[in-house]
């Protein structure tokens, strides 16, 4: 690969955010000469952005950091459409009103990563509902559509896997990329920004975008794609046995994201320390050579930095020394996760299948059940046999709590009010 000048694409490259660019001598010329603005679309879908949305989080993270405006466009109006990329039926449709309360719980996390503001290169978050409800539907036809041709939309990979998979692709789907498109030339016009990034499979639609802007008339726009993140199984990054391992605290526990890092393999710590903090790249390069029992020190600086970013150094530390009590001192320390049930619930007697269901370590009695026959399920380190045990009283420790534990290192506190 050529040799860069901007800091930016430089960081881009070294740490593994780099897949393609669609004018990279030009686009370099660009961010060494002037305060590029460029931005990233989220749709909100949920509550809570998710491990695969880190990557995109951390590029805006690294254009701020090296002197551009990061500019986090939510689709408050294409998520009423559904993107229909890597799915294989059409998303659930969502209420306006249930967009605008993903919004909101997504801001936060946004807000950990950068800094938002007034000036030049402070970080903005957009809502693009703002200009896509309020177009013309004949206008938007005839002002815009007249530029896309359907053979062309009939090749892009969100469409052509659908359709040869033999998947319904509805015509409201089929319609996301001009949106898409349209959004880089609003954001041209609104903002000044010349660049979408985006993951590799978004390649198609930003081209469409930057093609679209060169029709109407802009300024020329540039992409810029970062490749699939996989472990080193070969897995989607951030796809477990119990789903995505989410930002939000409330959705999943900061101990809990310390050892979601914590158990990456051997293989994945250099690259991830890369993508996923912010160490200096000498330091990393350090860490990747460890050997042996020694690279799980390199592990826990990943869980820990990883952590840091997201939850704060205070609570990424507090997490770290909780995993150290738990695991390597054989105790159960009081900042594990926990659940608080009525005192009156124990010293009645409850059913640990309830009790493993309501600790969110499993998600039904019947996996709690077969938990137990394959030896999975201990309450106070001890291994769970009866599926028709009691927890009492008598099961609460020094410290006022029962330790309940699936396997070797999913932990929860049972606490009483």
């Amino acid at each position: 690969m050529q040799k860069v000048k901007s800091d930016f694409l430089a960081v881009t490259i070294e740490r593994g955010f780099f897949h393609q660019c669609s004018d990279l001598e030009g686009l370099d010329d660009k961010l060494t000469s002037e305060t590029v603005s460029a931005y990233i679309g989220f749709d909100c879908t949920a509550k809570s952005f998710h491990i695969g949305n880190l990557v995109q989080i951390m590029r805006l993270y690294w254009l701020q950091e090296t002197g551009h405006r990061p500019l986090a466009l939510m689709g408050g109006g294409t998520t009423r459409v559904g993107d229909p990329s890597g799915k294989d039926e059409t998303r659930q449709m969502l209420t306006p009103e249930q967009i605008a309360e993903n919004m909101e719980s997504m801001k936060r996390t946004f807000a950990c990563f950068m800094r938002f503001g007034g000036g030049p290169r402070d970080a903005l978050m957009v809502d693009n509902d703002e200009w896509l409800s309020t177009l013309n539907y004949i206008d938007m036809l005839r002002d815009v559509g007249r530029h896309f041709s359907v053979n062309r939309m009939l090749t892009m990979d969100t469409v052509r896997n659908r359709l040869d998979r033999e998947q319904e692709l509805s015509f409201l789907e089929f319609n996301y990329m001009v949106l898409q498109a349209y959004d880089f030339v609003a954001l041209n016009r609104k903002y000044g920004c010349v660049l979408q990034m985006g993951g590799s499979d978004q390649w198609g639609n930003i081209i469409m975008g930057v093609d679209l802007g060169r029709r109407l008339g802009t300024p020329q726009l540039y992409c810029l794609t970062s490749p699939l993140i996989t472990n080193a199984d070969g897995a989607k990054m951030g796809k477990t046995a119990k789903g995505a391992v989410w930002l939000n605290a409330d959705l999943l526990s900061p101990y809990d994201y310390w050892q979601f890092w914590r158990n990456t393999a051997d293989a994945d710590v250099g690259r991830f320390l890369k993508l996923f903090t912010t160490m200096p790249l000498g330091e990393i390069a350090r860490l990747e050579a460890l050997a042996g029992t020694e690279i799980n020190e390199a592990k826990k600086i990943l869980a820990t930095e990883a952590a840091a970013l997201l939850h704060g150094r205070d609570a990424a530390e507090q997490a770290m020394e909780t995993a150290r009590v738990t695991f390597e001192e054989g105790r159960a320390a009081d900042t594990l996760p926990s659940v608080t049930l009525p005192r009156q619930r124990i010293e009645d007697g409850m059913g640990v299948l309830d009790a493993f269901v309501e600790a969110g370590l499993v998600a039904s009695t019947s996996e709690a059940r077969r938990q137990i026959k394959g030896g999975g399920l201990r309450v106070n380190d001890a291994r769970l046999d009866d599926h028709l045990a009691m927890l009492t009283a008598k099961d609460l420790g020094e410290n006022g709590a029962i330790k309940l534990s699936l396997g070797r290192k999913k932990h929860v506190l049972i606490k009483l009010a």
